[in-house]
């Protein structure tokens, strides 16, 4: 494993055709996966299938409050922190500077994974880090915890955040007070003083926070050491269950226009299955009057009435089928609908867990 001053990313994303909306011609040489509902979309395993075929895979934002599965041979791998590709052994994978670390969970996280089978073999060697990215404290992860509390208490409802610490250290990063990967690996003398001082402003903000500022340094400075010894060369998160709801394609639209998506992975069709009726979320309409756009107050969103269109299920299993033509009839007008509402093709569509469940059309 080694600590980077830069954050490469992947390979292109072909052009389709078969008769369906084009994406834009052009000789990219990066592909980005975006989930863009709420989270939970199936983003590692689009990730997993695009890595096959990648040098380099980069995680660029988020910390191990995400959380993935990936089914190789039969043996499930979870992510948290690790970028998904890391499993197929030619690839290189970067951990971004927008990336947030907690150190602990990113080793636990690997050791558990190179137990479960020979997927990560040699992970260390493949694994380039930042120096740039911030590290999350246990004291950003315990705040994180109060602050959900307090929410509980003031508003009668919380974010449910998974308690990893992400907000309370991207507010340090913000504000400038947050240590990155560099000052763990270069001045340890400095990098403590700094860190009592951060951990002393989060006890003044929170009276009840506990911190064991010896312990955590104690625990960070073996890191540290193990991360220059290694290199210089050093260099499915809470188990609750999720919300789900209809596909909105408001949401999609704005996502797209965003991002300009050239195409979409159309994952978890197969939980679709039981549905004698799908929805699918067309428009939002606020007192009566459809609104145009997808709304920036989280306010108004809450009072915001969904439109649906109703499409025909399919009612059976289609978790065996490996081309588009084997999806049922209904199925496939579902797929067509979404590629017409937004004029994006639809590239892969998932009708299970392992690689082979995945669908290429194009």
């Amino acid at each position: 494993m080694s600590i980077s001053e830069s954050s490469p990313a992947a390979t292109s994303l072909p052009n389709g055709d078969c008769g369906r909306p084009r994406a834009r011609p052009g000789g990219n040489r990066v592909t980005v996966v975006l989930g863009a509902q709420w989270g939970d979309e199936g983003k590692g395993k689009v990730v997993d299938l695009l890595a096959q075929d990648a040098d380099i895979v980069c995680r660029c934002q988020g910390g191990n409050n995400a959380g993935h599965t990936v089914v190789v041979d039969s043996v499930e791998y979870d992510f948290h922190l690790l970028p998904s590709g890391i499993i197929n052994p030619n690839v290189t994978a970067f951990i971004g500077n927008g990336v947030v670390i907690h150190l602990p969970g990113l080793f636990e996280e690997a050791e558990k994974n190179v137990q479960k089978g020979k997927g990560l073999d040699g992970w260390e060697k493949r694994l380039i880090i930042s120096d740039r990215a911030h590290i999350v404290f246990d004291f950003h992860q315990a705040a994180d915890g109060i602050q959900e509390q307090q929410r509980q208490e003031q508003a009668g409802k919380n974010l449910g955040t998974t308690k990893k610490g992400i907000g309370p250290v991207y507010s340090s990063k913000a504000a400038r007070s947050g240590l990155r990967m560099c000052d763990l690996v270069s001045d340890f003398d400095g990098f403590s003083e700094r860190f009592k001082v951060l951990a002393n402003q989060y006890k003044s903000i929170y009276p009840t926070l506990e911190i064991d500022i010896e312990g955590e340094l104690q625990q960070l400075k073996e890191i540290g050491e193990l991360l220059q010894t290694r290199g210089r060369e050093f260099g499915v998160t809470t188990g609750r269950k999720r919300r789900c709801g209809w596909l909105d394609l408001v949401l999609l639209k704005y996502a797209h226009m965003i991002n300009g998506f050239t195409a979409l992975a159309l994952t978890k069709l197969d939980i679709l299955d039981m549905f004698t009726e799908i929805k699918v979320g067309v428009a939002y309409k606020l007192d009566g009057e459809t609104i145009p756009h997808f709304p920036a107050n989280q306010e108004v969103l809450n009072k915001v009435e969904v439109q649906y269109k109703t499409l025909p299920g399919w009612n059976t299993d289609i978790s065996n089928a490996r081309t588009f033509k084997e999806l049922p009839v209904n199925a496939q007008n579902y797929v067509r609908f979404i590629e017409d509402e937004l004029q994006i093709p639809v590239k892969w569509i998932g009708v299970g867990k392992s690689r082979e469940s995945m669908i290429q059309l194009f």
